[in-house]
Order: C-alpha cells, then structure tokens, then sequence
C-alpha cells in the first residue's frame, strides 16, 4: 500500500464569503493534481470557518454572570468565556488557561475549539476570534458534491483541526467533518495472524488520516490548509462525525 498526501500550494488566505470550492479547484490544477475516484482532500477547519463567516470580534459580546465567573476561575478574558459557553453543550474542566467542554457538535475539546491564532478579520481587528464550523459535516458535503459536479469524481472530503487527547501530552489532527469516507472501520469479527476473531478492534481511520495530514499542513504559520490524499486504505462510503463520538455512557474520562 502507498498512501501519498499532497499539499497544495497557493492558498491564499481566507475571507468571508470566499468561494472556497474555486479556489480549492484552482489549487489542484496548480498542482498538476487530477482527480481520481478514491482520492480524498483534506481541509483544515479554520479555511471553512474563515469562508463561512465564523469571525467574531470580542468587542461586540457582553459575557454574562456565568462567563465571569467562569472567567475568574480560568483567569480569561470573559468576552471569549462567553463564546466557549455558547458553543458549548457542557463545562467540563475549568483549569487556569484552559476551559474543558463538550462542544455543541459532541465532541471534547478545549476552549470550544475557538481559536486567535493566524485570525484577523478584513479590517485588521487583533480581538477577532473564529469558531469552528457551524455544521462541518455539512461543509464538507458542500464541497464534495462541488467537485463531483465539476469533474466527475467520487471523492471523500475531511474536516480537521488540533485538539488534545486523554492521558497525552500534545495535539493531534482530529476530524471535525466527514464527508464521503468512513469515520470508523469495523474490524470486530476479522481474524488476527493466528485466526483468532477480533473482539474490539474498531479504527478511527478518519482520525488517522488527520493526523497524518496535519502533519503535512503543519500548525504555525505553513500556510498549507489543504492536502490531498491518495491511496486511503479504506473504501469511500457514507460517513459522518458522530460515528467517531463516544456515548456520554461510555467515556470512561468524564
């Protein structure tokens, strides 16, 4: 198996109600990319979130009782408190410096995944801030069906962004959004080397691909939010974030 994962080049950066399909197609070209059915793009949140108009500035917000006194124990600004509750369904953790939730979409992260850095809104406002995607297995349906109307392919498309993970120190590309592919791959059932059946093996193929992406998209200032993947391991099916989501029941760190 070969699995090659390919930048593209000459992204520009990102405004509010950029066609970022165009411009997604445009940089396969210049990348001398053609499309095959199979392949996968990888696309990191913040380009989605930039498109979809996900800026807020903080000067706008007035935090409520609860976002100061969330604020107060995180030592925050609580203009951006108030975000990361409105974002989220629960409050997990509060530790100085980090604020642990279950963001809206059902997954658990830090801060709500809204993020300062590489943002700045066209008027050059530094108390601008970015929430992820409103919808991004939607975002990544938009796009998928964009390049399957305009050059035929049947591709997969992923969402990701860096979060932490349990017991670890460091981020990790994560998929937020899935589109196309699998999120989970069944193994249970399959025989090992010695024909024994596997019990609990399920792979977080999606996860996977993530992290190998941001590996190639880097986390400061590359400027390479899109790579796009050929040879996944995996058939192309219908998949969405949740199957990637661990029942409340069953998360063992909460």
């Amino acid at each position: 198996m070969t699995l090659t994962l390919t930048p593209l080049p000459g992204i520009p950066l990102i405004l509010p109600g950029d066609d970022l399909g165009s411009i997604l197609m445009a940089a396969t070209q210049t990348a001398h990319i053609n499309l095959d059915d199979g392949d996968v793009l990888v696309l990191a949140q913040k380009i989605i979130s930039k498109a979809e108009g996900r800026l807020v500035k903080l000067t706008g917000i007035k935090p409520t009782a609860r976002a100061r006194e969330v604020a107060a124990q995180a030592q925050k600004d609580a203009r951006l408190v108030e975000l990361i509750l409105r974002e989220s369904r629960e409050v997990l953790r509060v530790t100085p410096g980090t604020i642990i939730v279950e963001h809206r979409l059902g997954f658990i992260c830090a801060n709500a995944g809204i993020d300062h850095s590489n943002v700045q809104d066209p008027e050059g406002n530094d108390e601008t801030v970015l929430l992820l995607p409103e919808d991004p297995d939607r975002s990544a349906l938009e796009i998928r069906r964009l390049f399957k109307t305009i050059c035929g392919c049947r591709l997969g498309v992923l969402v990701i962004d860096s979060h932490g993970r349990a017991w670890r120190q460091g981020v990790s590309g994560v998929s937020i959004g899935i589109s196309g592919l699998p999120g989970i791959v069944d193994r249970r059932g399959w025989p090992d080397l010695y024909g024994r059946r596997l019990k609990i093996t399920t792979i977080a193929a999606a996860d996977e691909l993530a992290a190998a992406a941001s590996l190639v998209m880097g986390e400061a200032a590359e400027k390479t939010p899109v790579v796009h993947v050929r040879g996944f391991p995996y058939p192309l099916r219908e998949g969405r974030l949740s199957e990637l989501i661990r029942p409340k029941e069953k998360d063992l760190f909460r």
